[in-house]
């Protein structure tokens, strides 16, 4: 069933750990690259990666982009983004600690990708995401979901012309400058506390898949 299907395979182990049992020295080894960078790039530190990526990757030890692709969050264009510095640190760690990286992972079947494709090319096409969500018989939740899973992984998706539709100018504006300034993690509930009651969480959501395609892809 199409409603099942992720748009990046996942290892089950990952899927079932949720992040846990992972290797906290790396982690924290990981977490100290991607402030690095993230300075370096002048980002907030989860556009690079977020910290489910960063946990799935102290369960799978991925030394290349194949690899960093199973972890949630992370699509070939984003491991090939910002992957090479994390894949260099785990390599040197699992040498210096004599660690043999899982191989028996159990991986998914590969996905239907019918929703994915679909979806990227009715927004090429600059259709209405409520024409959208009909047309797969999906609501408006369901189809930022996707499109949110598509843009983490690493897919750039023009929204704009949705966006410019849908919401004032003035609030994109200080939506995106929330996310750019002052936030510390990609929450949705933080972002409209701090925002305030006159936004919305469609709105906040728009807004973030905007600054994600942008900054983060």
């Amino acid at each position: 069933d199409d409603d099942d299907d992720d748009d990046e395979i996942m290892s089950s182990a990952v899927k079932s750990g949720g992040g846990g049992g992972g290797d906290e020295t790396l982690l924290a080894m990981l977490k100290d690259l991607r402030s690095s960078m993230a300075r370096r790039l002048k980002l907030q530190p989860w556009v690079i990666f977020t910290d489910a990526a960063l946990e799935d990757m102290t369960i799978l030890y991925p030394t290349t982009i194949d690899g960093l692709t199973h972890c949630q969050n992370v699509g070939e264009g984003k491991a090939k983004k910002f992957g090479k510095e994390f894949m260099e640190l785990i390599s040197r760690y699992i040498e210096e600690n004599d660690i043999v990286p899982p191989d028996d992972f159990v991986l998914k079947s590969p996905p239907n990708r019918s929703y994915k494709q679909r979806i990227v090319n009715c927004i090429d096409h600059r259709h209405s995401f409520d024409d959208i969500a009909e047309a797969l018989d999906i609501d408006m939740d369901e189809l930022l979901d996707k499109i949110e899973s598509i843009v983490y992984a690493g897919t750039r998706l023009d929204i704009d012309y949705y966006i410019e539709q849908e919401v004032d100018e003035d609030k994109v504006d200080e939506i995106y400058d929330y996310f750019k300034e002052e936030a510390e993690s990609d929450s949705i509930a933080d972002a409209l506390k701090e925002l305030g009651p006159d936004f919305t969480e469609e709105e906040v959501r728009l807004v973030r898949i905007k600054f994600l395609n942008e900054v983060g892809n």
